[in-house]
């Protein structure tokens, strides 16, 4: 296991990096963003448990159709709306999370599943392509936010854990876990606010918008493992060998991205 996790590593690390940083325009950037994507589509009709094919092969489609109108420059104004009801859903999915599994019955439905899945896909590759064009770096602030709470978590959970942060949904985690990951990124935070020499005004929406975007992903993470729970599933797929499925890899994104997108977008930039 560990040495397909360190292969598939070796191969995803370069290509991710070559397309944000190596490639002459974006479109390698989208495209690969996209294919991850729409392989999270297909692999999230499994987790609401369908088994048609057809059924199955409609909804990918329909997210397919979903990233190519984020596409079309006559439609770029709706895409802060969309983030916006991004975070909505994100601060219901924090109730269902909290309450699991007394909130399954709420939302284990295809009545909600379905525009659930729309509402965690879409508004990800959106958010991450709008960060890619303001700046590869900006991207990959996000991406070591995201990375930073997880790895932080882990170390820490792992040296200090004893208190669960959400036994129902995710036992392994602790709210040792939780802690060590945030202080790992406020380092980060820190130091690119320091770097970028915000005023006060912004360097408070900086460091306000960042620290939600670490909450947020952490969120993300725990949605896909209470909605993988209640499937009977570890993994949303195998896509990944040793890494488990395309949803398992951007379960944070799916909140991390459109948040800080939107704050962004709030702030014009920073």
């Amino acid at each position: 296991m560990l040495k397909e996790r360190i292969l598939t590593a070796l191969i995803l690390i370069p290509l991710v990096l070559w397309c944000i940083f190596g490639a002459t325009t974006s479109i390698p950037f989208e495209a690969f963003a996209g294919a991850i994507v729409l392989v999270g589509a297909w692999e999230w009709t499994a987790l609401m448990r369908w088994s048609n094919i057809m059924a199955r092969a409609s909804f990918t489609a329909i997210i397919a159709l979903g990233l190519m109108a984020m596409k079309v420059p006559e439609l770029a104004i709706i895409k802060p709306s969309f983030y916006a009801i991004s975070v909505g859903f994100w601060l219901v999915a924090l109730r269902w999370v909290t309450n699991f599994p007394d909130s399954a019955t709420v939302w284990a439905r295809h009545v909600l599943l379905v525009p659930v899945g729309v509402i965690l896909l879409i508004p990800a590759w959106a958010g991450l392509v709008d960060l890619y064009h303001a700046s590869p770096w900006w991207l990959m602030y996000v991406f070591a936010l995201v990375w930073g709470a997880d790895s932080g978590a882990y170390f820490a959970g792992r040296a200090f854990g004893k208190h669960k942060l959400a036994p129902n949904v995710s036992p392994g985690k602790t709210i040792e876990g939780f802690v060590g990951g945030v202080l790992t990124t406020a380092v980060l935070i820190i130091a690119v606010a320091v770097y970028r020499e915000l005023s006060a005004v912004r360097l408070m929406a900086f460091l306000g918008l960042s620290l939600l975007t670490v909450l947020a992903s952490v969120l993300g993470d725990l949605l896909e493992s209470m909605i993988k729970r209640q499937a009977g599933v570890k993994d949303s797929g195998n896509i990944f060998p040793g890494h488990g499925g395309a949803l398992d890899r951007i379960d944070s994104l799916t909140a991390a991205a459109p948040i800080f997108a939107l704050g962004w977008w709030l702030a014009g930039g920073f």
